[in-house]
């Protein structure tokens, strides 16, 4: 596959993971900020390779080879942030845009060994799930933060929004994977939210509590 083609099927597999229905050509083209008649080209190549099912005017869908493939690209994102954050001391707001580059290495065994190496992790720095070397994932059970109710309790494991800004803004707050939040109280008006992390107190929009993702301790 070209760059190109692996960046469409990533980000199909994406869409695929928040939709339980087929995915749209402008769904698309709104993700990766391109045309919609540029999609249309790419997925008739990518049905051509049987890695998505398509049909024009009825959407697209992975194929089994497909979201293998999808998932072997995520696996190496994945690791090689994991790697760049763990081993190099990159801060995990830097590491997307250069995963993003590493990621369209070919070498299978470079990559399952970078696993090894790294003492196969099943999660990126960002709290999202790394698939195994048969595309196998293990899931966490997860909620955002604005779902919480007042006295409730869980820790930090992911984040929605994985932009340098929002994961810069995060570091100045003192929020990480792993900080324990608890919720004080939460404002009728705008649904802001007073929190303690950590034993230190906050106040954070709703539109933060949405973008964090917590398990219930």
């Amino acid at each position: 596959m070209t760059f190109s083609e692996e960046n469409y099927l990533k980000t199909i597999y994406h869409l695929t993971i928040i939709s339980d229905s087929e995915i749209s050509t402008n769904a698309i083209a709104e993700k990766m900020e391109t045309k919609a008649s540029s999609v249309t080209d790419m997925l008739k190549k990518l049905a051509e390779k049987d890695l998505v099912n398509y049909k024009k005017y009825q959407g697209v869908s992975l194929t089994d080879h497909g979201k293998i493939a999808a998932k072997m690209i995520v696996r190496k994102h994945r690791l090689w942030e994991v790697f760049l954050v763990d081993k190099l001391d990159f801060s995990w707001d830097e590491v997307h845009d250069i995963a993003e580059q590493l990621e369209h290495i070919k070498s299978e065994k470079l990559i399952n060994k970078l696993d090894d190496f790294l003492g196969n992790p099943t999660e990126d720095p960002h709290g999202d799930p790394i698939p195994d070397a048969n595309g196998q994932i293990v899931k966490i059970e997860k909620q955002l933060l604005s779902e919480l109710h007042e006295n409730q309790a869980g820790i930090c494991v992911g984040v929605k929004d994985t932009s340098s800004e929002f994961l810069k803004y995060l570091d100045k707050q003192g929020i990480a994977l792993g900080s324990k939040i608890e919720i004080i109280g939460k404002e009728s008006f705008d649904l802001s939210l007073k929190i303690k992390v950590d034993n230190k107190d906050l106040t954070i929009s709703n539109k933060i509590a949405s973008n964090l993702f917590v398990k219930l301790t």
